[in-house]
């Protein structure tokens, strides 16, 4: 009645909306298996249907992945947002310097227009001092290899007046200011430009990682929604299972009660002895005691449990394991405190017929075993109830 365990870890319980038919569903089924659970004897839990570990446990931990991704996401999210303002930050900046440069390149022609203007007075003025400098004037023109070079010749030859060294000077003034204004402005746009390309660089990186951790939140949405779609089945089918589980057992011990307390069944043979419990028996009995059930549809983990609780190992397997691995004897004279006792198979439920039960025995004609809960029977009963199919034997599990 058990499948192969799997040893519990610990993680935080999730819960999400899901389908209403799918809710609806488990509460009738929950409703159900409390009116037969208050039908019987046996004091099974009104609800004690749940997933399996294995579901439960991937579920929780698709749920934290997801948590841990979506958190990824919206980190990148503010990353990306970040570098947007920045970057239209610095496009607003190129805009504002090419207005600059703009305005001042109107600056400049209206200045290269000033210029070409004193040129021309200065120009005027050169020529009628060629007419009146003779061949000095000449050789000081023929031999000035640029304007610039002209003016300053002239200067020093005594041909240019006050007026015209200051018109001079301020041409050349002018013109190296706005030489340098608009370097300085080219300068700022060439750094401009060169980190807007630069973010935007960034940004495309940050959109990538954005895509990307984008699928990764939705792919893990899918199998968080596929988890709990699964969890909700299972819960469902474990309920039924109980129910029905209940049944067979309120069945039973209806019958069993009827029948000798030590008349042998299903092949069982001797009397049980009423000596004492070894240490190591005693030590597995008690810990029957302090080990809870892990759940419905797990007697194989619950005496996994127990046995390592005691410090014996853990056995695993499932009954059916256990049954073939380590019960050897079905003479009761041989069956002491501690002893697993199991089934390869019972026909009680549909889990019963793959996997067989197993219980614990604790002395006194007593065995425990989990059924959702942990419950304690008579050795006779067990034997009448479990022993349908094959004989029941018992031997130990470490």
């Amino acid at each position: 009645m058990s499948r192969t365990p799997q040893r519990p870890s610990g993680s935080a319980s999730i819960e999400r909306s899901g389908l209403m038919t799918r809710r609806a569903a488990l509460k009738a089924m929950f409703g159900i298996t409390a009116v037969t659970a208050g039908l019987v004897s046996s004091p099974l839990r009104a609800i004690a249907a749940e997933a399996s570990r294995e579901t439960t446990n991937a579920l929780n931990s698709a749920q934290t992945q997801l948590d841990e991704a979506q958190k990824k996401l919206d980190a990148i999210s503010d990353e990306y947002v970040s570098l947007n303002e920045q970057l239209n930050d610095t496009v607003s900046q190129i805009e504002q310097v090419q207005a600059s440069i703009d305005d001042t390149q109107s600056q400049i022609d209206a200045k290269q227009a000033e210029i070409a203007d004193k040129q021309d007075v200065l120009a005027s003025r050169i020529s009628s001092s060629y007419k009146t400098g003779g061949t000095d004037f000449l050789s000081v023109l023929l031999n000035s290899s640029n304007f610039e070079e002209l003016t300053n010749n002239l200067y020093y030859m005594g041909k240019i007046n006050a007026s015209d060294e200051q018109l001079i000077n301020d041409v050349k003034r002018a013109k190296a200011e706005l030489d340098s204004q608009k370097a300085q402005l080219e300068s700022q746009k060439s750094d401009l430009e060169q980190l807007k390309e630069q973010q935007s660089q960034e940004l495309a990186a940050v959109q990538a990682k954005q895509d990307e951790a984008s699928s990764i939140v939705a792919n893990l949405s899918d199998d968080v929604r596929a988890l709990m779609e699964k969890r909700d089945a299972e819960i469902l089918a474990a309920a039924e299972e109980e129910k029905r589980q209940a049944a067979a057992a309120e069945a039973a011990r209806k019958a069993a009660a009827a029948a000798s307390s030590n008349r042998g069944s299903s092949g069982v043979s001797g009397t049980v002895s009423s000596g004492n419990a070894s240490s190591k028996g005693q030590a597995i009995v008690n810990a029957c005691y302090r080990v809870g059930s892990p759940g419905s549809g797990l007697c194989a983990m619950w005496v996994s449990q127990v046995y390592s609780a005691a410090g014996y190992g853990y056995p695993g397997g499932n009954a059916n394991n256990m049954y073939w691995n380590f019960c050897t004897s079905s003479n009761k004279g041989d069956l002491q405190p501690g002893m697993i006792v199991a089934v390869s198979t019972w026909t009680g439920t549909s889990a019963g017929r793959v996997y067989g039960h197993v219980g614990i025995y604790i002395g006194g004609g007593m065995v425990m075993h989990n059924v959702g809960s942990i419950q304690t029977m008579g050795l006779d009963t067990w034997i009448n109830t479990y022993g349908t199919t094959v004989t029941p034997r018992w031997g130990w599990a470490a």
